[in-house]
């Protein structure tokens, strides 16, 4: 079992930055990968990015040259930092953990995130 908080979402104006945190605790030793996904008002819930365990990183099209997803292992805490933020990226941040075997092993709770044009 891996639990997971997400913290950091907010309000911003376009073309603003805001910094999603994802707290993780638990059988570390199980995750293979950490995962960003949103889900907008409406629709589907959509992967925004995600991050191996040696580091490997991958983007939506979407969000690529604008979002950065790393990790501090230290402190057990993946991070989504979202630069010139567009109205169209307002959704429900949530960060999930997925196993070597693919399968998920928790999702957080979520972190709500609001782009104003």
């Amino acid at each position: 079992q891996v639990q997971l908080v997400e913290s950091g979402g907010g309000l911003v104006q376009a073309g603003g930055s805001l910094r999603l945190s994802c707290a993780v605790s638990g059988s570390m030793f199980s995750i293979a990968a950490m995962e960003w996904y949103r889900q907008a008002p409406g629709k589907q819930r959509d992967k925004v990015a995600d991050i191996s365990t040696s580091g490997t990183t991958n983007y939506a099209d979407s969000v690529k040259g604008r979002f950065g997803i790393s990790r501090d292992n230290g402190k057990n805490t993946v991070y989504l930092q979202m630069n010139s933020l567009k109205p169209e990226d307002t959704a429900v941040y949530y960060c999930a953990a997925r196993g070597f075997d693919r399968g998920f092993l928790g999702w957080g709770p979520g972190t709500r995130v609001t782009v104003s044009s």
